[in-house]
């Protein structure tokens, strides 16, 4: 199988909106973080959405499509010290534990669901414990996804003591980013 684990990484499954998955990426290329995206997708990589949310950063993604959660799954298990069910963080608007109170460990995976129905229940209900939200006022039924992945992420790196990425303000665009294509950077993993 093609794929190393990577201290804390990303997983959205069956996000819905280009944009918000392109603000992911985007994030994942400011913060050195995997980025997994679990199909099926309610848009193309190939959408203009997606590559502009992403801006020219798609180069500095390191991007992996999986075909369903099991094949997820199964990819984020190998080569990692701890299991599975002790790495998820499952964030959704439905219960669980606050961001703010979670402890977060380096390689925990944050996952994420699409933006209609949030995570799968059948995937809630197999690990009730790993549940993670953000707390929000009564009456809000939930918060943008890429809001959420934003915070969780920075949240979930100063939490586990992992270092946040040096930034003294200074950019140098990369030469020749703005060809890159999201498909450019996608890695699929088979289907187990």
């Amino acid at each position: 199988m093609d794929y190393d684990p990577a201290p804390m990484e990303l997983v959205l499954v069956h996000p819905e909106i280009p944009h918000n998955t392109g603000c992911a990426a985007r994030l994942a290329a400011a913060t050195g973080l995997r980025l997994h995206l679990v199909e099926p997708l309610g848009f193309s990589l190939e959408d203009r959405y997606l590559k502009r949310a992403g801006l020219d950063y798609w180069p500095l993604v390191d991007l992996v499509l999986h075909p369903g959660w099991e094949a997820a799954a199964e990819a984020l298990t190998a080569g990692s010290a701890r299991p599975l069910e002790e790495r998820l963080r499952l964030f959704t608007a439905r219960g669980g534990d606050s961001l703010f109170a979670t402890r977060f460990a380096p390689d925990d995976l944050l996952v994420f669901g699409c933006e209609t129905r949030g995570l799968p229940p059948e995937l809630l209900a197999r690990h009730p414990g790993r549940r993670v939200y953000v707390p929000i006022r009564p009456g809000v039924r939930s918060l943008n996804l890429a809001n959420v992945v934003c915070l969780g992420a920075y949240v979930a790196l100063v939490s586990a003591g992992l270092p946040l990425p040096a930034n003294d303000g200074a950019h140098e665009p990369l030469a020749g980013a703005a060809l890159v294509r999201p498909p450019d950077r996608a890695r699929r993993l088979p289907a187990p």
